[in-house]
This record gives C-alpha cells, sequence and structure tokens, in this order.
C-alpha cells in the first residue's frame, strides 16, 4: 500500500461520470481509514472540493476501486464509492454503471488482465452489489485504444464504444412485490434492474418532466415532496431508513419529445442529474415493460424488439431490454440488459492528498 502522502491514481472518464480509479491493493485495508483518505483525495467537504481531485458535483465525485477477484466467476472486483462532496461521507450503498465503463480497461492497464489482440472481455463483480457484468472493448496490439467512433449523450466528441452486458441480478425486479404502489399520496413503480429506482409519472407531481434539473433543484415543493417519497419508498424496498444514503433514485417520467421511449428526470438522489446513470436507465427500461407500472401511461414503447432509447436532459441513452412478464401470477424477471458506454482516461500518476488532521474552515 502506497503512504497516504502520495497515491497511485488514475482520473478516468467513465460514461457520463468521472472519477478516481485504484487498485484495491493501494489503499488502506480498514474501510474507515479508506474513507478518510478518499475524503482528503477529493477534496471533500467543501462544495467546490477546491483543494482535491473531486469535480465540485455528485458525477464527478466518484471513486472505483478494482481488484483480481475473489470470486470464480469474475476476472476483477470492482467497489464503487460516492464521496460526498460538502459533506464528509463515502458511501458504498450503490453500483455506478457509468464508472463501470472504465473498470475493464482499467484492469489492463494495471495488468490485473492480459488484453487480447483485437477485443477484450472482461468478467467484473460488482461488489456493492454481488452482480456481475462482462466489457468488452478495443485492444488492438494488446493494448487498450480510447480512440473510436461511439458517441454518447452529454459527453463531446467521440470515443471507443465498450460494451457492457449485465447480468440477470440476484434482487427481485420489482422489491415491494406489486407493479405499482402509492406512495406519500403519489402513484410509484419501484424496481431493481441493478440499482433501486422509484419511476414516478411528472405530471403526478405537478410538474412537466421537461425542465431544466436546476429549475427542478429550485422548487422547494418539489423538493419536500420527493424527500417524504423516497423516504416511504426505501422502507417498502427493503432499504431500510435512507435518509443517509444515495438510494433509491427517483426519476420522473413525461412522453418523449425526440422519438424514444420516454423522457426522464432523475435525482441523485435531491440533485437532478444533467444526464442519466447507466444502471439507473436499466432499471427505468426494465420498470417501463411492467404491465400495471406507472410508465405504461406515460411511454411510448417500440412495437418490436429490445431496444429501448431513454431521454435525458442532454440527450439519450439506448439499452437493450427485454424483461420475462408474461406468466400469470409470476413476478417478472429482467431477461437482458446491455448497454454501449464510452471511457477515457485523462491522467495516470500520482496524487497528492490533503494532509491528515488538516483543519478545515467554512
Amino acid at each position: 500500500m502506497s503512504t497516504d502522502e502520495e497515491l497511485r491514481c488514475m482520473l478516468m472518464r467513465g460514461g457520463t461520470s468521472k472519477g478516481a480509479y485504484f487498485l484495491a491493493e493501494d489503499l488502506p485495508a480498514d474501510a474507515g481509514a479508506r474513507d478518510d483518505l478518499l475524503l482528503r483525495v477529493m477534496g471533500s467537504p467543501d462544495p467546490r472540493q477546491i483543494d482535491g481531485l473531486g469535480g465540485a458535483h455528485p458525477l464527478t465525485s466518484k471513486v472505483a476501486v478494482v481488484s483480481r477477484s475473489q470470486s470464480p466467476d469474475a476476472e476483477v472486483d470492482y467497489l464503487f464509492l460516492q464521496v460526498g462532496v460538502d459533506r464528509a461521507e463515502v458511501s458504498d450503498r450503490q453500483n455506478c454503471g457509468n464508472l463501470l465503463a472504465g473498470v475493464g480497461p482499467f484492469a489492463v492497464e494495471r495488468g490485473l488482465v492480459a488484453a487480447r489482440d483485437g477485443h477484450t472481455s472482461v468478467r467484473i463483480r460488482m461488489v456493492n452489489s454481488g452482480d456481475h457484468a462482462t466489457a468488452t472493448f478495443p485492444t488492438p496490439d494488446r493494448r487498450v485504444s480510447y480512440a473510436g467512433p461511439a458517441e454518447i449523450s452529454g459527453v463531446p466528441g467521440t470515443a471507443a464504444p465498450v460494451v457492457i452486458e449485465f447480468e440477470r441480478g440476484s434482487n427481485p425486479l420489482l422489491p415491494t412485490g406489486h407493479a405499482r404502489d402509492i406512495v406519500a399520496d403519489t402513484p410509484v413503480t419501484c424496481v431493481d434492474n441493478g440499482m433501486p429506482t422509484v419511476l414516478i409519472a411528472a405530471s403526478s407531481l405537478h410538474v412537466t418532466g421537461y425542465e431544466r434539473p436546476r429549475d427542478l433543484e429550485e422548487d422547494l415543493t418539489l423538493h419536500d415532496r420527493l424527500q417524504r417519497i423516497r423516504l416511504e419508498a426505501g422502507l417498502l424496498m427493503g432499504l431500510g431508513d435512507v435518509s443517509e444514503t444515495t438510494v433509491p433514485k427517483l426519476s420522473l417520467l413525461a412522453p418523449p419529445t425526440n422519438g424514444g421511449a420516454v423522457m426522464t428526470r432523475t435525482f441523485i438522489p435531491v440533485r437532478c442529474h444533467t444526464a442519466i446513470g447507466v444502471l439507473g436507465a436499466a432499471s427505468v427500461a426494465a420498470g417501463l415493460r411492467v404491465h400495471g407500472g406507472v410508465g405504461q401511461d406515460v411511454a411510448r414503447l417500440p412495437d418490436n424488439g429490445g431496444r429501448l432509447r431513454i431521454e435525458h436532459p442532454t440527450g439519450f441513452l439506448d439499452i437493450e431490454s427485454e424483461i420475462d412478464d408474461g406468466t400469470p401470477g409470476a413476478a417478472p424477471v429482467a431477461r437482458r440488459t446491455a448497454v454501449v458506454r464510452t471511457a477515457r482516461k485523462i491522467f495516470d500518476g500520482t496524487v497528492f492528498p490533503r494532509p491528515a488532521g488538516a483543519a478545515l474552515h467554512p
């Protein structure tokens, strides 16, 4: 393990997020010491994160911890940690499908997985949930290539495609056992296809679902209503008291405007996402296909094929989503979930954390 005065680190963009990637062996084994170190690396707690790597937003205050897998069914383990921005907290209560896009390339770069000539597939165990995914990306001449033709909304330019195929998760698709629940006097569908998510028709909250994220964040009446929904839904979904966690996510649904299946505004948990997370989109897509769910009143699903286009404030995310929902009396289950993302290495080197015990002033 490196000393906390200097630490080997790779900064990567994964999908529409950005985070610091570390080998587990380079971090303290004790979770408390690790979290303290990561807060100092990212510059938290501070709304600007001016003294660290964080970008003053939950989407840019993330950490991936990667190691050779302890499971015979995977090659690498990936632990996602959400680092608070203006709060001294580090959460492992959720996965992150965006940073997942960089895990395979990082594993090759660090020598955990040998690259193949052409394309390399890496089977990844997501430690937060125990679920598995396989990431496939180009490795010409057995080296990771980040350049390519793939475009994703929310990221300028193009990059090499990273195809992520998710295996069926261990959690029930409908954690409450119902396609529709009434939570805080609001019809919702609670779904978990890799990310606990509450689907809500925007119209039921007296908003359109097309507002700018900032405008939704500044709506104090909406904020209070969403907080009530999240706390009550968390209990119904078996997540317990979620007042200090980032799950479940809340996704407001509105009819699509650009040929997609649905328009979304997603809260993480109080900031409104300028796009949508991969696993959040996976849960939205599966939830739209649940017979009797709130999405059926809003979405425009294609007549055939498994690809759904999930619209969001800065574009869209295409996701392959199929569920088994045809047997009377049987609980629906996710059959297939896959998505194309991109990732890019931004820097690889040494990060110098803020000194331990340094006084913090507002």
